[in-house]
């Protein structure tokens, strides 16, 4: 087990040309590799053929956080000096204080008065927290969400170099909590349509809510996994979304999470017989091989970075071997990776 708790286990080699820079115009003619884990089979498919793979009876879980304008380019009062901040959470008990990233890092000590959009927003930093996230708080005049929507850029992931045209495209159709600094991007792929679709085939279309953080997009930088620590990312499951998940799992119906955010939530939030609960709160749940999943039947889920925690997870659900060996084949295949990538079906 020891060698398997490696990062450098996680490694495979991608051609650069495979990072997806844009969005597909039609969300669900993405591709879907489709991984067979009682048979160790893998087809190829698209994604407007997922109907097809699900059952009558199934879950189908999502997470209905929404993206918010994250990113803010500001200067440092005094100096005049650029400062980038990328919000990751907002501090429930403390009034318009928020954990964030802040660059240059270095420049912005615990004191430090930023501005963004002329003055029209301010802040400062109050602390300097774990792995340098800095407690930022803001001064303001009016709503808050209609300011950071004027000024706030989408939080695209660096390895997106093109400008996002349509700011609906880093979001999913039924996104709703407005609270993420990055998009469950598994999700990505439906349309209303499609879920439609599912809904019609008799498939339970379920809605938790995770916000996304820095844990989801963190690397790996200790060579032993277990040295690595999660950051805490807020989750709610409502009353009515539990009761529908152990009713699937009490028909011996799947329960198929649709991205790894989605896997999380569930996981967190239930006990070792799988049952889940409503509540919410924050989660810094590691998911690696040798996890025993509680409550997580099947995964769709897109292509992950080389060493992440993300590819750990889908490893301890489908096996290291099988997944890597998928993604040698997604790379001859020429699939599209990553967040406007294509997906994959672990059934």
């Amino acid at each position: 087990m020891d060698e398997i708790l490696k990062t450098s286990d996680f490694y495979y080699d991608l051609p650069e040309e495979l990072i997806a820079q844009d969005p597909l115009e039609d969300r669900s003619s993405s591709r879907l590799m489709v991984l067979n884990r009682e048979k160790g089979e893998i087809s190829h498919r698209h994604f407007y053929e997922l109907p097809k793979l699900l059952k009558s009876g199934d879950s189908l879980v999502l997470n209905d956080t929404k993206v918010i304008p994250a990113r803010l380019m500001g200067r440092r009062a005094g100096t005049g000096g650029a400062v980038e901040v990328l919000l990751l959470k907002r501090l429930e008990n403390e009034h318009d204080t928020w954990e964030a990233l802040v660059n240059p890092g270095k420049k912005c000590r615990p004191g430090q008065e930023l501005e963004f959009g002329e003055g029209l927003l301010k802040a400062q930093v109050l602390d300097i927290l774990d792995d340098g996230v800095r407690k930022i708080r803001f001064i303001y005049e009016g709503i808050f969400e209609e300011i950071l929507d004027r000024l706030g850029e989408m939080p695209l992931p660096p390895y997106i170099k093109h400008k996002l045209k349509d700011r609906d495209r880093y979001q999913t159709v039924y996104a709703r909590f407005e609270g993420s600094a990055a998009a469950p991007t598994a999700g990505l792929h439906f349309t209303e349509k499609l879920l439609d679709e599912i809904r019609d085939r008799g498939v339970d279309v379920i809605y938790v809510t995770l916000h996304v953080g820095l844990g989801t997009f963190r690397p790996v930088k200790e060579e032993n996994i277990l040295d690595h620590h999660m950051h805490t990312e807020t989750y709610r499951i409502s009353s009515d979304a539990a009761q529908r998940i152990n009713a699937c799992r009490d028909r011996g119906n799947r329960v198929i999470c649709v991205g790894t955010t989605a896997v999380r939530t569930l996981e967190s939030a239930s006990d070792e017989d799988g049952r889940v609960r409503a509540c919410s709160g924050d989660t810094d749940i590691f998911i690696y091989p040798g996890y025993r999943f509680k409550a997580t039947d099947a995964l769709i889920t897109n292509f992950h970075l080389p060493e992440s925690t993300l590819i750990m997870l889908v490893s301890a659900l489908a096996g290291r071997d099988f997944v890597l060996r998928a993604y040698r084949e997604a790379v001859d295949e020429r699939y599209r990776f990553f967040s406007f990538g294509d997906a994959m079906f672990i059934e």
